[in-house]
């Protein structure tokens, strides 16, 4: 059901990272090689390319809004480009040695390179929202860009906080949502009110829409942190334990946080080293804190606003139910 979109956005992403000149055909490949297209030698490999949601958003929502999905193809791509940009810094920031199965850029490159090629794709993200061709007047294309460049910082906002929550001795569930409103629901809410004002929408229908991404988007990231801590290590790509070793304040870690077993998770995360009996006590903790269950349900509350700002267009066409859709193999997947 997706091909022709995700066929359509890859043209663009294909256009948008190719080398015009020799001498840099190493360095677009980091890009080409982060996205899945090509191994580190530049040969061509199809790899896991992630789900591309945040650029169906904006696609789906631009159509959703009576508009030729095609016209927010370059904003799209930009969104999925930014996206990426933040990932590759991610790995560096986080000494993540693999990302979806494989090597991370800087691992392949070394850091200096990783770096650059991260900024090189934000600045590429730039180049394809600038190919934007609707909407046609100067004010809709404006706020456009103005929200573009809102979710770039508070993305970057979203991550600082990530970062500090790390050396932080107490964080509390409200720190940690303003986090991902940032890290995670900025974009996602941008690449619906982007869709909508690619078609034109009055503003009250692009508040829905921004609304729908950002609530969308901390369903999402609950449901990810849950998945840190209890998916399957088959289809989510890393260890059950990795988010526990490194010491992540998820969702469930600070739910249980705040539960009759508070006192102690939070001494133990105050060591400076773990021991194994350590690893099998916080595990111990969250299991009888019972925060998996709790977990779920605030995913569930934060859809279902999802699904009502959905519901306050007043839209119903096939991009509104595939938006509706969404909403709920967001909660519910397993990787």
């Amino acid at each position: 059901m997706h091909n022709e979109y995700l066929a359509a956005l890859e043209r663009q992403l294909l256009d948008l990272t190719r080398a015009a000149q020799p001498a840099y055909a190493e360095f677009f490949n980091m890009f080409r090689y982060h996205l899945g297209w090509t191994d580190a030698q530049g040969l061509a490999a199809r790899a896991d390319t992630g789900k591309r949601i945040r650029p169906l958003l904006c696609l789906w929502s631009c159509e959703a809004c009576g508009a030729d999905w095609r016209a927010a193809l370059p904003a799209a791509a930009a969104i999925e480009l930014i996206h990426n940009f933040s990932l590759i810094h991610d790995d560096i920031e986080d000494n993540s040695a693999e990302r979806r199965g494989r090597a991370t850029v800087w691992k392949v490159w070394g850091m200096a390179q990783a770096i650059n090629a991260g900024d090189a794709l934000f600045v590429l993200a730039h180049h394809a929202l600038d190919r934007l061709t609707q909407p046609s007047a100067a004010e809709r294309r404006l706020e456009i860009y103005r929200a573009f460049h809102a979710a770039n910082l508070k993305l970057t906002q979203g991550q600082f906080l990530d970062i500090a929550f790390e050396r932080a001795d107490q964080v509390t569930l409200e720190s940690y949502f303003e986090m991902v409103r940032g890290k995670t629901a900025a974009l996602l809410s941008a690449a619906c009110e982007i869709g909508a004002r690619v078609a034109a929408a009055d503003e009250k229908i692009v508040g829905a829409f921004a609304a729908y991404g950002e609530n969308l988007g901390i369903a999402f990231q609950i449901s990810d942190d849950a998945l840190g801590l209890w998916g399957d290590p088959a289809l989510t790509g890393k260890s059950a334990l990795t988010d526990l070793i490194s010491r992540k304040k998820s969702y469930p870690v600070l739910a249980a946080m705040q539960s009759e077993w508070g006192a102690e998770l939070r001494a133990r995360y105050a060591q400076p080293v773990w021991q194994a009996n350590d690893l099998a006590r916080v595990q111990e903790i969250l299991h009888e804190s019972n925060v998996r269950a709790h977990a779920a349900q605030q995913a569930e509350i934060f859809a279902q606003r999802a699904l009502d700002a959905l519901q306050q267009t007043q839209l119903e066409n096939p991009a509104v139910v595939r938006l509706r859709e969404l909403v709920a193999q967001i909660v519910s997947r397993d990787k």
